[in-house]
């Protein structure tokens, strides 16, 4: 008898929450709808990163990404992946008021077949993320480390190192539960704070380069395979060197072409 293979259900809102110290969450981020089909069988959540923006466009950041571009790229991942739960950045400058936040963030949602959007906040936008909730909109309170900040905070810093900084990230991590935020993703941070923001905390926190023991893990696609070479962040465990498998591949390409190796009788019509 033939095995078939059995169809991946695709996991609701009320599934990612209800994994909540069960079974950790597999987050990875994918820009196409290629590699959002190839990761489709694996992830619970795609996340349509505006890391795109440098590890996909070259930039120094994610500053400079914008709606346009989330809004195609979030189209493809989700002509990808079926089965898995989407959930897109929110990019910088897109929501810095309760207004322009609601306006971007519908967009996201009629525009796309994306689940959820991510912000990265502080407590000054607690307000701002339960509105959006209040709209209908599943969001993921970004906190600890975030990119979009590094020009203000003068690079990337590990959050969580003094008692203060600790007690300060708990509280976020606290508010924007109550607010509604289906969950919290925690980058860069201690790995003893951001195990007590899990215990504290009753939706899942998904970590990256905040240790273990949290509800799941994220990583970028284009770090964890080697495809992204320009620096690799110390969190980052590479699962393949992509890079030098495409150039020796493209090598033998170039080499089959020069020698007129290819195309060869079994490839002619």
């Amino acid at each position: 008898m033939k095995n078939e293979k059995t169809q991946k259900k695709k996991l609701s809102i009320n599934d990612i929450k209800n994994k909540k110290g069960i079974e950790p969450i597999i987050m990875i981020t994918a820009y196409d709808a290629l590699f959002a089909k190839l990761f489709d069988d694996y992830a619970d959540i795609i996340l349509v990163g505006d890391s795109l923006n440098m590890s996909f466009n070259m930039q120094e950041s994610t500053i400079s990404a914008d709606m346009n571009t989330m809004l195609y790229h979030t189209k493809a991942v989700c002509n990808g992946a079926k089965n898995t739960f989407i959930m897109a950045d929110m990019p910088f400058g897109s929501y810095t008021n309760e207004k322009q936040a609601i306006k971007n963030a519908m967009k996201f949602f009629k525009q796309t077949n994306t689940d959820a959007v991510k912000l990265e906040v502080g407590m000054h936008q607690v307000n701002l993320v339960k509105r959006l909730c209040e709209e209908g909109i599943n969001v993921m309170a970004h906190i600890g480390l975030k990119p979009q900040f590094y020009k203000f905070e003068g690079g990337y810093k590990i959050k969580g190192r003094s008692e203060i900084e600790a007690k300060k990230l708990i509280e976020e991590a606290l508010a924007f539960e109550q607010v509604g935020a289906f969950g919290i993703l925690l980058e860069g941070t201690m790995s003893s704070v951001a195990s007590e923001i899990t215990k504290q905390v009753h939706v899942p926190v998904i970590g990256i380069g905040s240790g273990v023991n949290v509800d799941g893990q994220v990583l970028v696609w284009s770090d964890m395979l080697g495809f992204f070479e320009d620096f690799k962040p110390k969190f980052v465990k590479r699962y393949l060197d992509g890079a030098d498998i495409v150039r020796k591949s493209v090598q033998s390409y170039a080499n089959d072409v020069k020698g007129k190796n290819f195309p060869s009788e079994e490839f002619c019509y």
